[in-house]
């Protein structure tokens, strides 16, 4: 709680003191986006999260790591922030080079390597959180 008034009352000192632009505040995604988008990530790292877990705990520890290059389908830099730091906070994954062009994502299983990728659920997912509402 005191983690959330403090990061409130910056925002509205930010807000007054006309800290507040594009950037810093990207309103150009809606709430309404984005409460959409956050519960289904938290599920996406939870689900994750007990996948590497019971690889890591497998005795035979099945891992198979893979390097798998893509192009988003993002435009704005945002848009492909937002999908590169989705990519890094869901366990088993890791976003290693991220711009236009082309994502370098780093994946401990083929499981984990076939989530990710063009046209892939978070992939379309962040493409409609760029879109204005």
């Amino acid at each position: 709680a005191a983690g959330v008034g403090c990061a409130v009352a910056t925002a509205l000192i930010a807000d007054r003191l006309g800290l507040v632009d594009d950037e810093g505040h990207p309103v150009q995604i809606s709430v309404r986006a984005m409460l959409g988008y956050w519960p289904w990530l938290l599920k996406e790292i939870v689900k994750s999260a007990l996948q590497v877990s019971w690889v890591v705990l497998h005795p035979k520890l099945p891992i198979e790591p893979q390097l798998v290059r893509f192009k988003p389908s993002q435009r704005s830099d945002l848009g492909l922030v937002i999908h590169a730091n989705s990519i890094t906070l869901t366990p088993g994954t890791i976003c290693i080079e991220a711009d236009a062009d082309e994502f370098l994502v780093h994946a401990l299983t083929a499981a984990s390597a076939a989530g990710v990728g063009s046209h892939s659920d978070m992939d379309e997912r962040v493409a409609r959180l760029e879109q204005r509402p």
